[in-house]
């Protein structure tokens, strides 16, 4: 009697059932199907791909808002009261959670590839519901809080616009393969041509969005302006602290082109340097006047004011994470810093020849000095001895008498105006947030005569971006880093760009006709074998005594098949005779 044995044999699949096991725990051969996805399961797959885009432009976001970290610290202040970097846990949960999302579609993806059955596990539907959650109340919140923040896409795209454009267009195409493998392999042909449709149309998009993309720096070399000014706002605040001498004094080791300050008016009408309301963030008066430290830092008197230390927060929060590369002397002079007069600052500009900048804000209501704020300045910045066409005047109230009084001034409008506007008021400068001024905006200005200073610029690829503008200053609190920027960092031709579009789009066209020409040409090999081939052919790698081994089962299937059937021919010739 011949003894049956299974014709079957199992290989190892390490690769397939750790895919199929962390993505939905089915770690067992059994538990693997080739059936068409459920819906619901469909369902979540959009869900996640949703996620994966949604976080997608989430990150891109913080990424490039990194020239705005501090401004967005010092919102969370104003509404707080405590200074804390917001944007560490923001950019830890957000590379957490698109590490997460993007590993869970990359597995998606590798289960498509191998025609395996899509069931994503309960655990990963918590985690991608978790991440999809948070994220969008992420967005409603910087909506609400820094809205304005948003453009930074739209101008960040414009120094990275060719390059995205070119990565997105690779993962496309080698998208291709995995579509050419659905297509081939799928019985529908409803299904082939929407899938292929589907992936043309995002193809062909992707092959013309430059015709959409514009950036100041794809222009001839020639035209290229010359390298803009850099003003220290506020001095070099990631080096010591704000609106101090020693943060002027090293804002002028960077060869800085100007100073600028925020100036508020103290009870004795001093006029000094201050950014906040209060003086609880840049100075010890929670600790030496607890009391007061919630009042209006005008509502105090210079005498005050100057007992009070403005370094010694910088050394405790290092809200720029640069006081570790500080020596033991930097560390005492930032510790033993005072509040800055504008007259200080003034004749620190005056002794070095530079420009000074400074907004001035009014004293509030109840101030000895409500109404006489502009006067009371005009005189310090007159006293202080400084040159007047060094000194930049961006106030508006009493602007006439100003010019009357002081007519070397230099004229700045913290307002977008017409030109017209601008001529009759005297104004020969602009200074805008960087969004709020387009590479038209500032090739009209400079035709009317009319310069411009965008704050705050502190990112080499916004600094690049606006020097092909042709914007003539910045304002930056970080000069130490601009610096270092000594050309744009890229700058090409109109026809080099379209050199480079078209070869990358020639290039993902001929690998794309290719993986649908050989997926459709595998396709077609694999479903003309028959059943025997295939399971031969797959042993193929196996040692040569494996092979002889499944050939004898074959022989032994076939003796023992012709066996039986005589067997059971005689057992009904039997049963006929009886």
């Amino acid at each position: 009697m011949v003894k049956h044995q299974p014709l079957q044999v199992y290989e190892r699949q390490l690769c397939l059932s750790c895919l199929t096991g962390i993505y939905g725990c089915r770690w067992k051969r059994y538990q693997r199907s080739h059936d068409d996805t459920t819906k619901w399961e469909c369902l979540w797959s959009f869900i996640l791909f949703g996620t994966f885009f949604l976080l997608l432009v989430w990150f891109y976001f913080w990424w490039e808002a990194h020239n705005d970290y501090n401004e967005f610290n010092w919102f969370l202040y104003n509404r707080s009261g405590e200074w804390s970097d917001g944007t560490v846990p923001i950019l830890a949960t957000t590379a957490a959670g698109f590490t997460y999302i993007a590993f869970l579609m990359i597995l998606a993806l590798c289960h498509i590839a191998v025609g395996q059955q899509l069931n994503l596990h309960w655990l990963h539907k918590i985690g991608v519901t978790a991440a999809l959650l948070t994220t969008v109340i992420g967005v409603i919140s910087v909506s609400q809080m820094w809205g304005e923040e948003w453009d930074i896409i739209s101008i960040s795209l414009q120094a990275t616009g060719p390059f995205l454009h070119i990565g997105a267009l690779a993962a496309v195409t080698a998208l291709a393969w995995l579509v050419a493998g659905q297509v081939a392999r799928a019985e529908k042909t409803r299904f082939q041509i929407v899938v292929l449709l589907i992936y043309l149309a995002v193809l062909l998009s992707l092959y013309l969005t430059p015709l959409s993309i514009s950036s100041p720096c794809i222009m001839e070399r020639d035209s290229l302006k010359a390298r803009p000014d850099v003003i220290g706002h506020q001095g070099a605040p990631m080096l010591a602290p704000e609106n101090t001498l020693l943060s002027f004094r090293r804002a002028l080791q960077l060869n800085v082109s100007g100073l600028e300050a925020e100036v508020a008016i103290s009870l004795d009408g001093v006029p000094f340097l201050i950014k906040d309301r209060t003086l609880r963030r840049t100075t010890d008066v929670s600790r030496a006047i607890p009391e007061r430290q919630y009042e209006d830092a005008s509502f105090f008197n210079w005498t005050d004011l100057r007992s009070l230390n403005a370094g010694l927060w910088f050394l405790k929060d290092d809200p720029y994470w640069t006081v570790q590369y500080m020596s033991e002397r930097e560390r005492w002079l930032v510790g033993n810093q005072t509040v800055c007069s504008l007259e200080q600052m003034l004749q620190l500009a005056a002794r070095t020849n530079l420009s000074a900048l400074f907004t001035l804000r009014r004293p509030p209501p109840g101030h000895p000095h409500h109404f006489s704020w502009v006067n009371l300045t005009l005189a310090t910045v007159l006293s202080s001895g400084i040159p007047q066409n060094l000194v930049m005047w961006s106030v508006d109230w009493d602007r006439e008498v100003v010019r009357q009084k002081a007519p070397g001034f230099q004229q700045i409008s913290t307002k977008k105006q017409l030109l017209e506007t601008l001529h009759q008021n005297g104004i020969s400068r602009l200074l805008l947030r960087y969004n709020q001024a387009t590479a038209r905006d500032v090739r009209m200005y400079a035709a009317g005569n009319v310069s411009m200073t965008l704050y705050t610029v502190n990112e080499p690829w916004l600094y690049s971006l606006l020097w092909c503008s042709g914007v003539q200053s910045v304002s930056s609190e970080a000069p130490q880093v601009l610096k270092k920027v000594l050309s744009p960092l890229w700058l090409m031709s109109p026809d080099e760009y379209c050199l480079i579009w078209v070869a990358t789009d020639l290039v993902s066209f001929a690998l794309v006709l290719g993986i649908f020409i050989f997926q459709k040409w595998r396709m077609s090999g694999m479903r003309s074998y028959n059943p025997e081939q295939i399971m031969l052919s797959a042993a193929v790698r196996r040692s040569s005594r494996d092979v002889n081994i499944m050939k004898e089962k074959l022989i032994f299937s076939e003796v023992s098949n012709e066996v039986s059937n005589e067997e059971n021919g005689f057992d009904y010739y039997n049963q006929g005779i009886n």
